[in-house]
């Protein structure tokens, strides 16, 4: 097995950039066209492929295109309890010192991904469960991932799903997502101000150094969760962000 520059297996890395590309084209996807984006040749992507179909990893449609196995769900599923038990003390801060919902997110392909939650004590408050898969342009989270990306990167990820109206505040137009991104990185947080949902106003702010686009909220009813709150609401996000980074520095293996 072949060596990479960087110490790790070359054939590995390979693999997984295959389920990667598998995974951000959401559907069916030929060996060709697989052998396109990652360069290789198509022999060795089929000795690839074949290999992720014998082991349940990837499975082969009729028409002879390949997407993700079931056996990816297993490892999907153990990996989001882990994320969970991981960050839910961090969350449990943000609940006990803002009163609202905190989330972690994460950049799976082209959709922000809730991955670990901790529920405000509220009778009203928004009801986000783990595993849910949103638009990123339109929720304080997502956008917050978005962030961490080049301009060219999110307009081609836009670019894929579209930019659905939510609600009426939506930001639907590339150029528009671009400048609500430009004064996100600016300011270090962004604003999902009933962007998703009407009445549910959201804070966010990215983890640095996670090992994928990783973000935090708070979340909550809007005449709760203010303009004005953003003041208190914030600096605690970027603490917790900070503690989480540094979990992250610590112990590179963590999810």
């Amino acid at each position: 097995m072949a060596a990479t520059s960087s110490g790790g297996v070359q054939s590995v890395e390979r693999a997984f950039d295959v389920l990667e590309i598998m995974a951000s084209a959401g559907d069916a996807i030929g060996l060709s066209q697989l052998a396109a984006t990652t360069g290789l040749p198509l022999p060795t992507i089929h000795r690839l492929t074949r290999t992720l179909v014998n082991l349940g990893y990837v499975r082969q449609f009729p028409s002879r295109q390949y997407g993700l196995g079931p056996k990816l769900i297993r490892l999907g599923e153990s990996a989001a309890r882990m994320i969970g038990a991981w960050s839910r003390p961090y969350l449990a801060e943000l609940v006990k010192a803002t009163g609202e919902t905190s989330n972690m997110a994460m950049l799976d392909g082209t959709m922000a991904v809730y991955v670990a939650q901790v529920p405000s004590e509220h009778s009203m408050r928004m009801f986000t469960e783990v595993g849910r898969r949103v638009y990123p342009h339109c929720t304080g989270v997502g956008k917050a991932l978005l962030s961490q990306l080049s301009d060219d990167e999110v307009r081609r990820i836009v670019a894929r799903t579209g930019m659905p109206a939510q609600t009426a505040n939506t930001i639907t137009e590339p150029d528009g997502l671009i400048a609500d991104l430009d004064l996100i990185r600016r300011r270090g947080y962004s604003v999902d101000d009933g962007e998703q949902e009407i009445g549910v106003r959201c804070f966010a702010v990215p983890v640095p150094n996670a090992p994928a686009p990783t973000a935090v909220s708070v979340s909550g009813p809007a005449a709760r969760v203010t303009v004005e709150s953003a003041d208190r609401i914030v600096p605690l996000l970027k603490r917790v962000a900070k503690e989480l980074s540094a979990q992250y520095e610590e112990n590179p293996a963590r999810p």
